[in-house]
């Protein structure tokens, strides 16, 4: 780096940018608040001394990573971006489970055959036209109804309680 455009850690840290900079690469001018929070959480010489210990290959991957947790850790002090996985999984587990419930009442008031995938199976090709799927409804593809414990013969479910009051 030449003395006219230092890195974001050089510039951050009131130093002359050599050629040899480690940070340059990955700090550019442009970009000093990527570094000032990098810096506030894990420090100059921790990232440095990372950076030296990792093939070149793999440097701008880390620096990210490290930018990510920074900015999480700085939002959250304790559990930084693990906290963030795990709200995202327990609002994916939740939303699983909504659609669990709404393909089971989607079943009773459609019918399960609504819910099948569209995707006919081999052995099912020998079996007696009374299966008939509804066409005129979009069916739910990506579970099948052993996956959802829908069976058409035992499916009996009482009136919905939110429409019981209406």
């Amino acid at each position: 780096m030449s003395s006219i455009s230092p890195c974001a850690s050089c510039k951050f840290l009131r130093r002359k940018c050599t050629q040899e900079c480690v940070l340059a690469p990955y700090f550019p001018p442009d970009q000093p608040q990527k570094f000032a929070i990098v810096h506030k959480v894990f420090g100059q010489s921790n990232v440095a001394k990372l950076l030296n210990e990792l093939p070149a290959a793999q440097r701008a991957d880390a620096v990210n990573s490290l930018a990510f947790e920074a900015e999480e850790r700085l939002r959250d002090p304790v559990y930084g971006c693990v906290g963030l996985i795990s709200v995202l999984k327990n609002r994916v587990d939740q939303l699983q489970s909504d659609l669990y419930i709404a393909r089971n009442e989607l079943a009773h008031y459609i019918g399960p055959q609504a819910v099948l995938p569209t995707v006919v199976q081999p052995q099912h090709l020998a079996d007696p036209p009374s299966t008939v799927i509804n066409h005129n409804v979009m069916p739910m593809t990506g579970l099948s109804g052993g996956q959802m414990g829908i069976r058409a013969e035992a499916h009996q479910r009482p009136p919905c309680p939110s429409s019981a009051n209406l």
